[in-house]
């Protein structure tokens, strides 16, 4: 029996690219907009270590800015009317010096199938609200070709990032194997499963309800105030350390701000 702790090694072409990793992010609200501001952060610190950093597409559909969306989400009054994904990414933009772009349509297959090279990334991260969406993407990277392709545009990871009112989950897959070295310190896992795949009961066991709130008070009934930058904050903790550290113990967590607990998610 392999008694060693279990680890996995992140894909060497995250730790010395050649060009800026891309990062489909898919959804701007709650939590992906959150997590935009948390990948600007991490973009911003590697480059300063040396690193080419990353090149981020925010997918969004034509949702646009509300006055419910004020306060639990990261826009202001003069944004409303915008599309979501258009605020978000010129404001990051204007404030980091960025070129990243904002994709007013939704992530779909259709989409992969009709631009088989755009839409393409490195890494995907979705923040959406139904259980469909999940699936749809899951199918979506399924069916992406990891051969015989460029590395910058070779798929290597998903990480998944969903709430309920003050609890919630991120879980980090990778989208094929990714070889792991040989190690005699630790056991090697070079697939991390989907969330579509792990935890698919649970999913469907969920009824897909995304009714729009009227105001913010009515938004704060759904879903609690901190939970999406608690959400985007932990998450981007886990993304950083793949590229900090060249590895990670774990694969994501389950958190609750009502009990204030977080019980990580090991990955074997």
């Amino acid at each position: 029996m392999n008694t060693l702790p279990p680890i996995h090694y992140t894909d060497n072409y995250l730790l010395s690219p050649t060009n800026p990793i891309l990062v489909n992010l898919i959804g701007a609200g709650g939590t992906g907009s959150h997590m935009l501001t948390a990948l600007a952060k991490i973009n911003c610190s590697l480059i300063e270590l040396g690193h080419p950093g990353l090149q981020v597409y925010l997918y969004d559909d034509d949702d646009v800015v509300t006055e419910a969306n004020k306060g639990r989400q990261l826009f202001a009054v003069t944004e409303i009317g915008l599309h979501k994904s258009v605020a978000l990414v010129n404001r990051v933009n204007r404030f980091f010096g960025t070129n990243w772009k904002a994709v007013t349509k939704p992530f779909q297959r259709k989409m992969m199938r009709n631009l088989p090279m755009r839409g393409r990334a490195n890494i995907y991260i979705s923040c959406v609200d139904t259980v469909s969406a999940r699936f749809d993407i899951a199918e979506t990277l399924s069916n992406l070709d990891a051969n015989n392709t460029f590395d910058n545009i070779k798929p290597l990871y998903w990480m998944d990032m969903g709430n309920a009112r003050k609890s919630g989950q991120v879980i980090l897959s990778t989208i094929y194997r990714v070889k792991q070295p040989d190690s005699q310190k630790y056991r090697v896992v070079s697939y991390l499963p989907f969330i579509t795949e792990e935890f698919a009961e649970q999913l469907l066991a969920e009824a897909d309800y995304n009714e729009p709130s009227c105001s913010l008070a009515e938004a704060l009934l759904k879903q609690d105030l901190f939970i999406n930058p608690a959400l985007a904050d932990l998450g981007g903790s886990l993304l950083w350390s793949l590229f900090r550290e060249g590895m990670t113990a774990y694969r994501g967590f389950f958190l609750n701000l009502a009990s204030f607990k977080s019980e990580p998610i090991a990955v074997g």
